[in-house]
């Protein structure tokens, strides 16, 4: 009997943070093209607009959104895609673009007269790093949950 109060009480919340982690991955998505924009506008103007200080932001949004799809797998939610995937796709992809177009230009967009303008290329880098490690966080919460749940079946 209590387990049917429980699943009268958990479902609607799975459902309602399944909703809320939509909003999340999409608001995610809007800042990450903006962050990716920010970025390729600064590494292509060679320095003529102010590095971006939205990275921080960035990762803040991508963590709360990581964290919120990871309780909501823990709350047993079982529609929860692979979507964080294309976060790690899309910055692995858009650095190593930065990086190609420096290495054949000759890093024409690195190296400004006015001295070195590396900014975003080194931001790119340590935002896909950072991405990749929210990333491997999330899959070791997966395999503890994994790990709890056989050992408790036992």
């Amino acid at each position: 009997m209590q387990n049917m109060q429980d699943n009268k009480t958990i479902i609607p919340l799975r459902n309602a943070e399944y909703k809320i982690n939509k909003h999340l991955f999409l608001i995610c998505g809007v800042i990450t093209i903006f962050t990716m924009v920010m970025l390729a506008a600064e590494f292509f103007s060679r320095c003529e607009f102010p590095s971006t200080k939205i990275p921080i932001f960035y990762l803040g949004i991508l963590i709360i959104y990581s964290l919120h799809k990871e309780l909501i797998r823990w709350l047993g939610e079982k529609r929860v895609e692979h979507q964080g995937e294309y976060f790690v796709y899309a910055w692995i992809t858009f650095t190593l673009f930065l990086y190609v177009v420096s290495f054949v230009t000759k890093q024409y967009f690195v190296a400004a007269e006015e001295g070195d303008c590396s900014g975003a290329l080194i931001t790119s880098c340590v935002i896909t790093l950072e991405v990749l490690a929210i990333f491997l966080i999330t899959r070791a919460s997966k395999f503890v949950k994994l790990l709890l749940i056989k050992k408790n079946a036992k």
